[in-house]
């Protein structure tokens, strides 16, 4: 439980704070951190490619935001979203994340972040005890003070240590399976977790064995895509420790317990694991690849388990509706380990040509 009582919590509820200053999107940093998320397209390293396709300049990827944890983009003496909530860092969550665009963030753009706390709840987190949750909204606007996007990032802090069971938290759909990630650093990088997620040897979902990457076309318009059709299949082999400390570089997610092996095992993992939004920016590419960074207008993910060295990510989704009216799709995002565990679930919404 919180040090402070939920009344106090509660009371906190629309405060808001700028959280984020001078936040130049650069383009060396928005190559490196498209590389960190092993995103091959040259349309964010290369302005001649980002011009052919209709941009002014060189766009950022979906999940790009992450980079304004940077120190250097914070208010001084801020940490973490700036709320004294009275969470004990070694037992915080990061349940879910998401994002609604405006338009892509560009080469160039100085944004300013405030974060409000929207809501703060509890819910029984079963085997996990009970559960408090916060919910962060972040309003990034440009020099004109426009908004352009808004981040919407779940923290939840567990009653003690997670173990490697599913909890679920009786059953509500608004409560995140016990076993996301989170951190154990007790550093406000509201990133990942310290849950020993053993992996089952035996093939589950995709039988054992690792699907070939699949890329597809481009779609631009709504016509001809119906419910149930599939997207490409993104798959990142054989993951290795750098993978993670270039994640770590690119994002400034910095937690030793991703790249510190003896760290990460007094902290009681088996390893050093990979940041949940390191496997989100790989799940981005998969709507990227699909419909094209300027139609997407949501993309969200609820973290389930955790990614470690030697393991492969498979990426997927598939078209959960259609509205031909509106000109917009909606799909479910899935990624999962060589072993068919779920990593992480997702969301994301596009706008297409009627």
């Amino acid at each position: 439980m919180p040090t402070k009582p939920l009344p106090e919590l509660e009371a906190m509820v629309g405060d808001s704070r700028t959280t984020v200053e001078e936040f130049r999107i650069e383009r060396g940093k928005v190559e490196e951190f498209a590389r960190a998320i092993t995103e091959p397209d040259p349309l964010f390293r290369d302005e001649g490619v980002a011009r052919e396709r209709g941009y002014e300049t060189v766009p950022a990827p979906l999940t790009y935001a992450r980079v304004s944890r940077f120190p250097r983009y914070r208010p001084d003496g801020l940490e973490g979203y700036g709320f004294d909530l009275g969470f004990r860092p070694e037992y915080v969550l990061h349940g879910e994340q998401a994002y609604e665009y405006e338009r892509p963030l560009f080469v160039g753009d100085v944004l300013t972040g405030t974060t409000t706390l929207t809501d703060v709840y509890q819910r029984d987190g079963g085997r996990a005890g009970s559960m408090t949750f916060a919910v962060y909204e972040t309003e990034y606007r440009d020099e004109n003070g426009d908004l352009v996007l808004t981040d919407r990032a779940t923290a939840i802090e567990t009653a003690g240590a997670v173990d490697s069971e599913r909890d679920d938290a009786s059953g509500d759909d608004d409560a995140t399976d016990s076993d996301a990630q989170a951190d154990s650093s007790g550093s406000n990088s509201d990133s990942d977790a310290d849950t020993d997620a053993t992996v089952d040897p035996e093939p589950t979902a995709n039988g054992g064995r690792v699907p070939a990457a699949e890329p597809v076309d481009t779609v631009r318009s709504i016509d001809g895509v119906d419910v149930g059709d599939g997207g490409p299949t993104v798959v990142v082999d054989d993951l290795e420790r750098k993978h993670f400390v270039k994640y770590a570089g690119a994002s400034g997610d910095f937690n030793p317990i991703h790249y510190d092996e003896p760290y990460a095992r007094t902290a009681g993992n088996e390893s050093v694991f990979g940041q949940g939004m390191f496997t989100a920016g790989v799940a981005s590419r998969v709507v990227t690849d699909w419909f094209g960074l300027e139609s997407i207008t949501a993309f969200g993910v609820r973290f389930q388990s955790r990614v470690f060295p030697g393991d492969t990510i498979v990426a997927t989704g598939e078209l959960e509706s259609v509205c031909a009216e509106e000109g917009v799709v909606e799909v479910a995002l899935e990624a999962t380990t060589q072993h068919g565990e779920t990593l992480l679930t997702g969301s994301a919404t596009a706008s297409l040509e009627e």
